[in-house]
């Protein structure tokens, strides 16, 4: 194995020689020129050294006088001595006492409470106020929907009669047209569309008034002619059910005779036809 190293190491470059000696050399060199640089600017950094000279004029002068020297100044008056003031005592501030904070801190939240609520009830008030001008609001256009529609109901309601009225007209003349053709059982001026007479026929409330006459009992002695009307409800078999005035004469006596007399009457005859209407309206006038 040494004898592998060995050959190896034929090939590598050798180490030069003197390399310890020439880094000494070195490091001798840059000492000595730090010391000279340190000799050479010591000169520098050390006092300059003082010279004395004497000036002699060229020709001889007399020298003046000396000047006198000044008389020293008088001492100052003494000063007067300060009236001391007198102390005046420190007051110290006494704490205030935790009731008192306690109080004024409760006035703080009083106050802040009284500003709270008015600014809520400012602002409950004006919540307020924009509801009842939004309720207006609302019930004024739900006025003028309800007119609307009642202007449409109304002009509906009267196209519809206008509508009825003209049917009606047409199924008059229809049946007139009809009762032309089949033959009718009415008078000669009768206007009724139909082929026989449904009320009762003219000398039939001539027979009821006779069946009545007699039993009005009443004195020919008071002014004018008064007349009354009445409506009387009346049974298949003639009876008399009920009575009442439906035009007054005026005169309450006259109204209160001829309803005795229908009560008393009690049966009314039947008609030409065998019948007997159920409602009629009589007048009655006390001179006929």
């Amino acid at each position: 194995m040494a004898a592998g190293a060995l050959e190896r190491d034929i090939f590598l470059p050798s180490t030069p020689a003197g390399l310890g000696r020439g880094l000494l050399l070195a490091l001798l060199a840059h000492g000595l020129l730090i010391a000279a640089l340190s000799l050479g600017v010591s000169w520098r950094v050390s006092p300059p050294e003082g010279i004395e000279a004497e000036l002699w004029a060229a020709v001889p002068q007399i020298a003046a006088p000396r000047a006198a020297e000044p008389e020293p100044p008088p001492p100052p008056a003494a000063k007067p001595v300060p009236t001391p003031q007198p102390v005046k005592p420190v007051v110290k501030e006494e704490p205030v006492p935790d009731a008192q904070i306690a109080i004024e801190k409760a006035k703080r939240l009083e106050d802040k409470r009284k500003k709270d609520l008015a600014e809520k009830a400012a602002a409950d008030k004006l919540a307020k106020q924009r509801k009842e001008d939004a309720d207006k609001a609302k019930a004024e256009k739900l006025a003028e929907q309800k007119r609307k529609d009642e202007s449409d109901k109304a002009r509906a309601a009267w196209l519809a009669k206008k509508q009825e009225a003209a049917l009606a007209a047409a199924r008059e003349a229809q049946m007139q047209r009809i009762a032309s053709l089949a033959g009718a059982t009415g008078d000669a001026n009768a206007t009724g569309s139909a082929l026989q007479s449904a009320g009762p026929s003219a000398s039939y409330i001539g027979r009821i008034k006779a069946k009545i006459r007699p039993n009005v009992s009443f004195p020919d002695t008071i002014p004018g002619n008064p007349k009354v009307e009445v409506d009387v409800r009346l049974a298949p078999d003639g009876r008399i059910m009920s009575s009442r005035i439906v035009k007054a004469s005026g005169v309450r006596e006259w109204d209160d005779a001829v309803l005795r007399a229908i009560e008393r009457t009690e049966v009314l005859p039947r008609d030409e036809s065998g019948k007997v209407p159920p409602a009629l309206i009589i007048g009655y006038q006390l001179r006929e």
